[in-house]
């Protein structure tokens, strides 16, 4: 079980992201991560532990931005490292974020389709 929150708004969207996983918080407690895009840039915090543990002032105010996408996780599969902690973010050729809830039983695949197609090099095992 994983909870996910995506907002597109007029108006700084990380508050309302923050304030929607911990509502949902009882659906995952190991991870918590949001991205943001402010100016054509990905805004990223993402870290083991409760979304109250994970987000201090400090990360609320560098997660600027009208788009974010937040996650919590409950590990099904892989391990409880923070580098499987989401949103996942690959920087090359333009940025990519995303996240999801459950296991991809075709990681291998879309892993070779995101290098052939895109030269996006996946951060992550397929135990995500």
């Amino acid at each position: 079980m994983c909870g996910i929150v995506g907002i597109v708004g007029k108006t700084p969207v990380s508050q309302h992201i923050y304030d929607g996983l911990t509502v949902l918080q009882h659906r995952g407690q190991d991870a918590a991560g949001i991205v943001t895009i402010h100016n054509n840039t990905f805004r990223l915090r993402k870290g083991n532990g409760l979304v109250k543990d994970v987000f201090h002032t400090r990360h609320m105010l560098r997660l600027q931005g009208n788009i974010g996408i937040g996650h919590i996780r409950y590990p099904t599969a892989g391990t409880s490292s923070s580098s499987e902690a989401q949103p996942f973010y690959a920087n090359s050729p333009f940025g990519l974020s995303l996240a999801h809830n459950g296991n991809l039983t075709n990681a291998e695949e879309l892993r070779t389709w995101s290098v052939s197609y895109t030269h996006l090099t996946l951060p992550t095992t397929p135990y995500v």
